[in-house]
């Protein structure tokens, strides 16, 4: 139990009227670890409690609502090994910024606005989608036959053009899901897990809702730094997810350098499981540089085709050492069982058809173009950016709010540097798929007066 406040009569009153409004303010009930942490779980749920919304002190909460500091301690670890909230040390414990129990959507586009913001490909340089005229019925399930025969040859023949291993291949519901399952199959609730920093959004959401860790791995345009990789596996991380090209949202790609330094520092930690998301593969504007043809004992390399044939098409291809595909597959065999056969037919067809290989090809060179045309401009301004590969162009600035805000009065909608950072300066992401040349003057000319604008009320 917790012990009564002494003092005078009228601090005693203070006291009280200030514990028993916690409970007034949070919203927060129960009397068992397990009910108090669902309470916090409703809360953040419904939206009573916000991202970033700070919970109280753990002896606060319990002295009101008169049960052990370790009643709630035990509480605040559960949420934290869901993903609900994070703690900050000095900071307390707060809601994380996208906590397992409500999924974070990307907001409307306002009207009038030219969306730059989604990441997403241009649907110009996307084929039909046909799915199989006729499938005969299944007697029973595919458990026995996951994959179609057509479609694991096509995709063994697309890792071994890049040579990556295509001993062990096996298929997935996106590259995500595909991550989520590896991870979860790998590592126990609490490990560490390396990733890119800034690195993609979706990820750094998906690994606390795990219940996993994240230490962040610094990028620059060569991807991940090699220093700051050996200190992250120094502390502990158990695995490392990054992109060897078409990064998100920094743009950047492996060269052959690169790697070899990074395969110099993971041969010294050969427990290390190793995921390489090459979701860009063939519209990335970058030659195939990876990890997975560097000999390593743990490893995964995850393809996928949303951005090059269509969003809707909600399949991976996933090459790996034995021992991870069997927990990989071992584990899908339990829940979904199988990808559905007819994407599976409808994804053989679009890449043995040779008219959609030349649409992707030309798909790559337009989106090179694009995107470099936007680096150069915001460069004749004096802009420095970064974006060597991919869909995507990454802006330093010294306040991301006031960049967004301010181009947004001139009819562009942009992302702001925050949804992927973890550590990382502030930046702003711009997605160049269907930005033309001839936009790309009118967009850095924009962009150069809103940070004079915004330089100006930040040194004021």
């Amino acid at each position: 139990m917790v012990s009564l406040a002494t003092g005078s009569p009228l601090t005693e009153l203070l006291y009280w009227y200030s514990i028993l409004s916690v409970v007034e303010q949070y919203g927060i009930v129960g009397g068992t670890a397990r009910e108090i942490s669902a309470s916090v779980e409703s809360g953040v749920a419904d939206g009573t409690l916000r991202p970033g919304a700070s919970l109280p002190p753990v002896r606060r909460l319990a002295e009101a609502l008169g049960v052990s500091a370790g009643t709630v301690a035990a509480a605040y670890k559960e949420l934290r090994g869901r993903g609900v909230v994070v703690t900050l040390g000095r900071g307390g414990t707060v809601v994380a910024s996208a906590p397992a129990v409500n999924s974070r959507r990307p907001p409307r586009v306002p009207g009038g606005l030219r969306d730059l913001a989604g990441g997403h490909p241009d649907p110009a340089h996307l084929p039909v989608l046909t799915p199989p005229a006729r499938l005969e019925p299944v007697p029973g399930s595919h458990r026995a036959a996951p994959r179609l025969d057509p479609l694991e040859e096509a995709a063994r023949a697309w890792f071994a053009r890049d040579q990556v291993p295509a001993e062990s291949v096996t298929f997935a519901h996106g590259a995500l899901d595909c991550i989520a399952r590896l991870l979860s199959t790998e590592l126990k609730p609490g490990d560490a897990v390396a990733v890119e920093d800034p690195g993609f959004h979706h990820l750094l959401d998906l690994v606390p809702a795990l219940g996993l860790r994240m230490t962040p791995v610094t990028v620059d345009d060569e991807g991940i730094r090699p220093e700051a990789l050996r200190a992250a596996l120094r502390s502990g991380a158990r695995a490392l997810v990054c992109s060897p090209r078409g990064q998100s949202p920094y743009g950047a790609r492996f060269t052959p350098a690169r790697r070899d330094e990074l395969l110099a520092v993971l041969h010294d930690f050969p427990d290390v499981l190793v995921v390489e998301d090459d979701h860009n593969a063939d519209i990335s504007g970058a030659d195939a540089v990876n990890l997975a043809s560097g000999g390593l004992p743990r490893w995964a390399h995850v393809r996928t085709v949303s951005k090059h044939l269509g969003i809707d098409l909600r399949w991976a291809a996933l090459a790996c050492d034995p021992a991870t595909l069997a927990r990989h597959d071992g584990r899908m065999l339990l829940t979904s069982g199988w990808v559905s056969h007819i994407l599976q037919a409808t994804v053989e067809s679009l890449l043995a058809d040779p008219a959609v290989t030349r649409l992707v090809a030309g798909a790559s060179d337009t989106y090179t173009t694009r995107r470099e045309a936007l680096i150069e401009e915001l460069s004749a301004h004096g802009i420095p950016s970064h974006g060597v590969s991919g869909l995507n162009v990454w802006v330093p600035v010294r306040d991301e709010s006031s960049v967004v805000n301010g181009l947004r009065t001139r009819g562009w909608w942009t992302a702001a540097g925050t949804r992927f950072r973890i550590m990382s300066p502030p930046a702003v992401r711009v997605t160049t798929a269907t930005l033309t040349p001839a936009e790309a003057v009118r967009l850095a000319r924009d962009f150069a007066e809103v940070l004079a604008e915004s330089q100006a009320v930040y040194g004021g």
